[in-house]
């Protein structure tokens, strides 16, 4: 591949979405081309889908249809182009929030991820790390998705989850805390960018 695949995970009220945007903003601004992306809704539109009293394992597989349309139709075309691949979540979100935070057999959910991302892994994973209460504080106010309607022990486990997960790959993540200002946060993503710009 030509192109640079850039994640970026964290609870819910971490800032991904808005670190993504400026993080893709500061690369189109040095000349390079850039897709900014998300999950869920990358490659199908499932947010309606995961609505209703599903269980982990249906939750799971919504979520692999959407990641499998996303990597063949979005991601895999605009790396081959050589362009910066920046999402709003990937794989470690599923691996964090249906493994550690539902209990789903990480196995399987790696054995079905497997095959749905062709291998695919990111460059560089952003881990915007937040207490599980600053979390909540914080998306408090807004209407709450699926997710958000969990209660702190649920918080917690995800956010074990991918702390876990960032000890395992340790080459690949990089652990930012997330309740410093929106400009620091970045300032120090970017810092971490320059080994792969060109």
């Amino acid at each position: 591949m030509k192109g640079v695949f850039l994640t970026l995970e964290g609870l819910d009220g971490s800032g991904k979405s808005t670190q993504a945007r400026l993080l893709a903003r500061f690369l189109e601004e040095r000349g390079l081309k850039v897709r900014l992306t998300r999950e869920p809704g990358g490659g199908i539109e499932v947010r309606s889908l995961l609505r209703g009293d599903l269980s982990p394992e249906a939750e799971y597989l919504l979520f692999s249809a959407d990641r499998a349309e996303h990597v063949r139709k979005v991601i895999l075309p605009a790396l081959e182009e050589g362009a910066f691949v920046v999402s709003d979540r990937y794989l470690d979100s599923s691996l964090a929030y249906q493994g550690y935070g539902r209990g789903l057999p990480l196995p399987w959910l790696e054995e079905v991820a497997e095959r749905v991302t062709l291998g695919l892994r990111p460059h560089l994973t952003f881990l915007l790390d937040l207490p599980p209460e600053e979390a909540l504080r914080r998306i408090g106010k807004r209407a709450k998705d699926r997710f958000e309607e969990e209660g702190l022990a649920f918080f917690r486990r995800v956010r074990e989850g991918y702390l876990h997960l960032a000890r395992l790959e340790p080459g690949r993540f990089v652990v930012l805390d997330a309740t410093r200002s929106v400009g620091e946060v970045q300032g120090e993503i970017r810092t971490h960018l320059k080994a792969l710009l060109p």
